[in-house]
């Protein structure tokens, strides 16, 4: 495998679980990065902390690592190296695949052991600011 580029995405995400029937507003859709998934159980929908979200529940102060595309979807075991890498690292991830790339969601506090562990694990991980919340 290639070494895998990381590069972390300022600032701090919510996870919310919302009800399929859930209408987004637009305060989502315009922000600069959001993912919605829906299922006929629910509707997740991830987006910068300081966007406000009627949610069933929440989840906050996650922080975002990119991996760095485009992926060939030919490519396999990206996703489940890095997971493995901060699984041992003890450490929780929520994860959002694109077409061209993965994200990788760990709590905010966690962001600085996450990146040691991808960096000893043998990944490139820098700081990107394009993508300000």
């Amino acid at each position: 495998m290639k070494k895998i580029t990381l590069s972390t995405i300022p600032g701090a995400f919510s996870i919310h679980r919302c009800s399929p029937e859930t209408t987004i507003p637009k305060a989502v859709t315009n922000a600069s990065f959001f993912s919605i998934t829906k299922t006929a159980e629910e509707l997740s929908v991830v987006i910068p902390a300081n966007i406000s979200l009627q949610s069933d529940t929440v989840d906050t102060g996650w922080g975002c690592f990119k991996v760095h595309g485009p992926l060939d979807f030919g490519l396999t075991g990206i996703l489940a190296f890095l997971s493995d890498v901060l699984s041992k690292a003890d450490l929780s991830i929520f994860a959002i695949s694109t077409y061209d790339t993965d994200y990788l969601f760990v709590k905010k506090e966690n962001m600085s052991l996450a990146e040691q562990a991808l960096s000893d694990s043998g990944c490139e991980v820098f700081y990107d600011n394009h993508l300000e919340n």
